[in-house]
């Protein structure tokens, strides 16, 4: 259980087995390799316990989850369940989400109810680039009726990737999927269901931005970029009308919540908005307390 009057912060995008889906395995090599050249940090893949020593060492509880991608790019994901036992071990400062490729259709739905029920997950992550749908795309609505039936979040990565970047082809990573207009349908279909879009969107930001103003369950977290490099429009709208929608989130490994925390205090927050993005909404949004 999260001390959660003790904890500095929340942060609510973290990866169990490196940066989007890349694994220590042989056939992610490559993607790995990308992923460091594209953030010019040579970050190591740490194991769940030691990733939690790491934020317990910082009081900042941590969501964590894998991403599974395997449908796309064949690359084997790093398994719920064991992400979940590993949590559980160290729920004094991790919060298990999951993650299901949509393809897998009802097998998938099939995981995502055992997920919930017997593992304890507590939200979903989805990467639309890497797992080559659209979000409104219906195939992946059984999977959403899982996830809003228990008033689980679904967590969208948004905007350009890391991903493939630089590399031949981007490496069959499609763009395109990750437009957060896209999040509005279903936003609009699954009205009690929290959504998280993440990271800044480029080259969307103005679309994310109005997304999450017009649907009262969309919420923004500014994992993924260091935050000098905030667009001033993401700024405003997090100092004013989205205040209490907005999220920290590091993408940690490739962005460590060391280097994020140093950058937002630089940046032009007002100091009553501060204690609501690092820790309040999350609280609030996951139902901690």
């Amino acid at each position: 259980m999260l001390d959660l009057n003790s904890l500095v912060a929340i942060d609510v995008h973290t990866h169990a087995d490196g940066p989007c889906g890349t694994e220590a395995y042989d056939d992610a090599a490559p993607t790995r390799e990308a992923m460091k050249a594209y953030f010019k940090h040579d970050y190591e893949t740490k194991t769940v316990p030691e990733i939690a020593q790491y934020y317990r060492e910082r009081k900042i509880g941590c969501v964590i989850f894998t991403v599974d991608s395997e449908a796309e790019s064949g690359q084997r994901r790093y398994s719920n369940e064991e992400v979940a036992r590993l949590c559980a071990e160290n729920d004094d400062i991790m919060i298990p989400f999951a993650s299901i490729d949509p393809h897998k259709g009802l097998l998938g739905v099939r995981e995502a109810r055992r997920l919930i029920k017997d593992f304890g997950v507590k939200g979903f992550k989805f990467h639309p680039s890497t797992q080559g749908f659209y979000p409104n795309d219906r195939m992946a609505y059984p999977l959403y009726e899982v996830i809003a039936e228990a008033r689980l979040p679904a967590l969208f990565h948004t905007g350009q990737t890391g991903v493939g970047s630089g590399t031949r082809g981007g490496g069959g990573v499609r763009l395109k999927y990750s437009n957060p207009m896209y999040i509005d349908d279903v936003a609009v279909d699954f009205p009690d269901m929290p959504i998280i879009m993440a990271h800044p969107s480029f080259p969307w930001q103005e679309e994310a931005l109005s997304v999450a103003q017009h649907k009262p369950n969309v919420y923004i977290d500014m994992s993924g970029w260091s935050p000098k490099y905030f667009p001033p429009i993401l700024v405003r709208y997090a100092n004013t009308i989205l205040k209490n929608k907005m999220l920290f989130g590091s993408d940690y490994p490739v962005i460590s919540p060391d280097r994020w925390l140093k950058d937002f205090e630089a940046i032009d927050i007002r100091p009553e908005v501060r204690p609501l993005i690092l820790k309040e909404n999350a609280i609030k949004l996951l139902g901690l307390r």
